[in-house]
């Protein structure tokens, strides 16, 4: 007689399945209704993130011309037994804590920009928002090696840089929010986007060579702070001839997009950035034949500012995107 095998099947303990991990852009809201509210939020936090950037190197300049770069002498601290100024330490010290404090508004304001790109659900949108946060420590610990380094003027030219490439994400970011998130085509012609994108390189180096022009000038933010030795009417000039080469530029943007298929967006975005370039181009001619005044200097200071958001504008409206038509997202 024979045994009869057991067949009976062996029975495995289910395991659970594996938590989802969750990505940088995935959306943290199901709701239609929700996901449009938050895009609206972010649309007035992308502003709020422009004008803070904006601002923070107006105030800056403001420690800067009132020779304030140091009046808290010490970081992260203001003095070695506090993170406050004492009344005894004077105005400049004032000055300087105030410019600190407003570093927790960019915070603020980073960090409500990045929660609501991430309740957009937009992975484009919630990197940029990423990034951008990131440049506020950033810019404190560059702040910090600023101050630690006696007013420096490389590193204050470093400082005021990265401040104006934060301007120019914060614009990406604006713009973007407005956009879907379809790959991007060029929306004029193949010569006119290489001149716009020509525009934008010289600009940067108009700005760079400012940089330069104030580390060689009379406000050093301090009375002992370093000057970094270079010629100031040769630098000027240096300066002098890239904001011509600039304004030809700009020039031609204006004639040419409007004699070319164009957005009008990018034409619009080419008469802004002319306009600035003209106002800045008057007030850096005044400044100079005026002995650089503090106010006209400050006012100097904003134009960059201004100039930095208006070139990465033109340049972003020369290209356009359209809805996407695959699954995943793209930058």
């Amino acid at each position: 007689m024979g045994v009869t095998p057991d067949v009976t099947p062996e029975v495995r303990s289910a395991e659970p399945p594996a938590p989802a991990v969750a990505r940088l852009g995935d959306p943290v809201t199901t709701s239609g209704a929700e996901r449009r509210g938050a895009l609206w939020l972010l649309r007035h936090l992308a502003v709020a993130s422009l004008v803070s950037n904006v601002l923070i190197v107006v105030t800056g300049g403001v420690v800067r011309l009132t020779g304030s770069g140091l009046g808290c002498p010490t970081w992260p601290r203001c003095t070695e037994e506090s993170f406050r100024p004492h009344g005894a330490m004077g105005i400049h010290a004032g000055i300087e804590f105030g410019n600190r404090l407003l570093t927790f508004v960019l915070a603020a304001v980073a960090i409500a920009t990045f929660l609501a790109a991430r309740r957009v659900g937009r992975t484009a949108l919630t990197r940029l928002a990423f990034v951008l946060g990131l440049g506020v420590p950033a810019q404190a610990v560059i702040g910090g090696v600023t101050v630690l380094t006696g007013l420096n003027p490389w590193t204050v030219a470093f400082h005021l840089l990265v401040s104006m490439a934060m301007i120019c994400l914060a614009v990406v970011l604006l713009v973007r929010v407005r956009e879907p998130d379809g790959p991007a085509a060029t929306a004029v012609p193949t010569g006119v986007a290489w001149l716009v994108r020509g525009l934008f390189l010289v600009g940067w180096t108009v700005l760079y060579l400012g940089t330069v022009v104030t580390g060689s000038g009379p406000h050093a933010g301090d009375a002992d702070a370093p000057r970094n030795g270079l010629d100031p009417r040769a630098v000027t000039q240096l300066h002098t001839d890239a904001v011509f080469l600039l304004l030809g530029l700009s020039v031609a943007a204006v004639l040419v997009l409007r004699s070319v298929p164009a957005p009008a967006r990018a034409r619009t975005a080419s008469v802004v950035l002319l306009g600035v370039l003209l106002a800045q181009g008057a007030i850096g001619f005044v400044q100079y034949f005026t002995g650089l005044p503090v106010v006209l200097v400050g006012l100097h200071l904003l134009g960059a500012a201004l100039i930095a958001a208006a070139m990465t504008w033109l340049l972003l409206t020369t290209r356009t995107r359209s809805a996407r038509t695959v699954v995943g997202s793209s930058a």
